[in-house]
């Protein structure tokens, strides 16, 4: 029994070959792919260097953000600094008006023992007073 590959001439392959490459293009491709290979190699070469191109741009522009970065950090933390001064500014103002009253309060105490004291010398006086005087 003979193959049917050894029946079919090269003319029936060639007929069956345009049939199946009008039904699928891919196959039409695949004759010039040697010539396309070269050219697709070449074009990914090109993409490869546009791509470490546009890295090296990035990475320029990574450094200058992170440098802005640092600079706007540097002027943060000098804006902290002077908030902080300016708190303690203000704590030293309320221990100041904390000392005031701490005095008044002090003076008021005094004031209050000295007016009870008055009083109680003065009613005793009156009292004594009318007690001679009767």
């Amino acid at each position: 029994m003979t193959s049917m590959a050894s029946k079919l001439t090269k003319e029936n392959l060639e007929q069956i070959a345009e049939y199946m490459a009008g039904k699928f293009p891919v196959l039409r491709q695949r004759s010039r792919s040697t010539s396309r290979s070269i050219d697709v190699e070449i074009e990914i070469r090109e993409r490869v260097v546009r791509v470490e191109e546009e890295l090296k741009n990035v990475q320029v522009s990574i450094r200058d953000l992170i440098i802005h970065i640092e600079k706007r950090f540097e002027q943060v933390d000098k804006r902290f600094e002077q908030v902080d001064k300016r708190f303690e500014q203000v704590d030293k103002r309320f221990e100041q008006v904390d000392k005031r009253f701490e005095d008044v309060d002090r003076r008021f105490t005094m004031m209050m023992w000295f007016t009870g004291l008055g009083l109680t010398i003065t009613t005793a006086f009156i009292t004594g007073a009318m007690v001679m005087l009767k």
